[in-house]
């Protein structure tokens, strides 16, 4: 599904070059839930970016789901973002003056999904995530386990390849983190490859594989034993 071979990423600041990402191979196959893990400047944010298609490697190749990712123009960027991935952020990134269910079905508007579509699909995820009841509800009238949840409904709506999730619980509370998690480890056992960015632990323990990253190479890449949510909720 997803395909890293020898990425390279350096910023400029100032004179000065900083190598952040040196050579990262890394592979991910069709229904796996990975974790990223790594201190602050570790390269994690960068690698999450260029899988994201909000950044590009200086050299390296990014193949997803068979098509190689490279020299994108932002129009054909944001196609392909709609086409293979779902974001869900940490600080949830909802539209504040949207309802809950036309915070879902935005990703279907930029899909050209008719509006009765739109909101059908959108009432569906909602249902999925536990929301349906609260869909006619703006963002400040929701709790921030529920704006996580509307986030991950979103992220679902369009149908993508991989969900991209950074930090999803480093907003919420211990509990509520692991209900986020509960409902994550649910869709990837649908068969939904799903990436976690985390510094949290226990978190991490809750995917099924855990990638350590530090001063821009994979130190670790390990396979472990899942620790399901639903049994800390």
């Amino acid at each position: 599904m997803i395909e890293i071979k020898d990425l390279n990423k350096s910023y400029k600041t100032g004179n000065n070059s900083l190598h952040v990402l040196k050579g990262i191979n890394f592979s991910v196959k069709e229904g796996e839930l990975v974790s990223i893990m790594g201190s602050s400047g570790s390269g994690k944010s960068t690698l999450l970016n260029i899988l994201g298609m909000l950044d590009e490697a200086d050299s390296g190749s990014y193949t997803l789901d068979g098509t190689e990712i490279k020299n994108l123009n932002e129009k054909i960027a944001a196609q392909y973002r709609n086409k293979f991935l779902g974001f869900i952020f940490q600080s949830f990134n909802l539209i504040n003056y949207k309802t809950a269910v036309d915070n879902v079905a935005l990703p279907l508007y930029y899909q050209n999904v008719n509006r009765k579509e739109r909101d059908e699909r959108a009432m569906h995820y909602l249902e999925k995530v536990g929301l349906a009841d609260w869909s006619t509800h703006l963002p400040n009238q929701l709790s921030g386990g529920q704006k996580q949840r509307v986030a991950i409904a979103r992220a679902l709506a369009s149908n993508p390849k991989v969900l991209l999730a950074d930090e999803p619980t480093g907003a919420l509370d211990t509990k509520t983190s692991y209900e986020v998690m509960d409902l994550i480890q649910g869709i990837n056992d649908e068969g939904r490859t799903i990436l976690v960015v985390t510094h949290e632990p226990d978190i991490a323990q809750m995917t099924k594989r855990i990638v350590m990253l530090k001063d821009g190479l994979i130190i670790d890449d390990t396979v472990v034993n899942q620790v399901k949510a639903a049994a800390h909720v």
